[in-house]
């Protein structure tokens, strides 16, 4: 009976553990990419001291490198894109981050956002969405920015 416990208990931490890699290989920097396949910012993910992830835009790639956010509501409005935090309030739940918001500065516009580590490409899978279940919305993906 204790032999099976363990057994349990160990086959659980190593999903657990797995999970957490997964989370942490979503951290750090990321190009976006838009609907041409062109590199449009470099957005670094990180942890926060509070346990929530965030996603900061460190350097736009495309246009007027120093535009502000015209269309955005609220505190955001008239700030500079670049060094403005676009992701808010993810957290882990399973191998993904989710519950948090993404901005899409171009229209001021937020939505519910999921990440996910795709393992297979190295790429991080963004989802954009209007409701909460993900079933309205788009996806992106990004690809990491090394040595930026």
């Amino acid at each position: 009976m204790k032999k099976s416990t363990i057994l349990v208990f160990a086959v659980m931490m190593l999903m657990s553990i797995s999970s957490v890699a997964q989370v942490g290989k979503i951290t750090g920097k990321w190009y976006t990419i838009d609907e041409d396949g062109n590199r449009k910012s470099i957005v670094n993910i990180y942890k926060t001291p509070g346990g929530q992830y965030e996603g900061q835009i460190e350097k736009l790639l495309t246009g007027d490198v120093n535009r502000k956010c015209v269309e955005c509501k609220g505190p955001k409005n008239g700030l500079r894109i670049a060094g403005m935090v676009v992701v808010t309030g993810m957290t882990v739940h399973g191998e993904k981050l989710s519950g948090g918001k993404i901005l899409d500065p171009a229209n001021g516009k937020e939505y519910a956002c999921t990440m996910t580590y795709d393992s297979k490409t190295g790429n991080l899978k963004v989802r954009g969405s209007l409701d909460k279940s993900g079933i309205i919305g788009r996806n992106q993906t990004w690809l990491r920015a090394e040595n930026q």
